[in-house]
């Protein structure tokens, strides 16, 4: 007997540029997220953080697995700008990865030219309207 639809965590295994971004999601590789995503060597994934106050250590932890392969961080804050905590300003550098804080429209236009340039781009990406 079939269980129904399986939901898993949102997961796309490589690198792709972001084809578009608004209405609470992102369109990447022909397909289309609802929800923030966090864009890392291994993959594009569903990120939990829908707001600037749940930035923390817990919601990087992917970035802090894969640090080796990073070479930069760009961090889209929502509609505007907003600082990290500095504490996870330090933790990043302290893994060696350099981070960029943006809203998340400057940061989707900067992670698609740095991947075109082939360079080590991590991206966090909170979800806008």
């Amino acid at each position: 007997m079939a269980k129904g639809i399986e939901i898993r965590a949102a997961h796309f295994p490589g690198r792709a540029p972001i084809d578009a971004y608004g209405n609470g999601g992102f369109r990447f590789a022909e397909m289309s997220h609802r929800g923030s995503l966090l864009c890392v060597p291994s993959g594009i994934h569903g990120w939990a953080p829908v707001s600037h106050a749940e930035l923390d250590e817990v919601a990087f932890q992917r970035v802090f697995d894969e640090a080796a392969e990073i070479q930069i961080l760009l961090v889209g804050t929502g509609d505007r700008l907003q600082p990290l905590p500095p504490t996870l300003k330090a933790r990043l550098r302290e893994a060696g990865v350099s981070v960029e804080v943006m809203s998340t429209g400057a940061a989707v236009r900067t992670y698609n030219v740095l991947l075109e340039e082939d360079r080590a781009v991590a991206a966090a990406l909170i979800a806008v309207e």
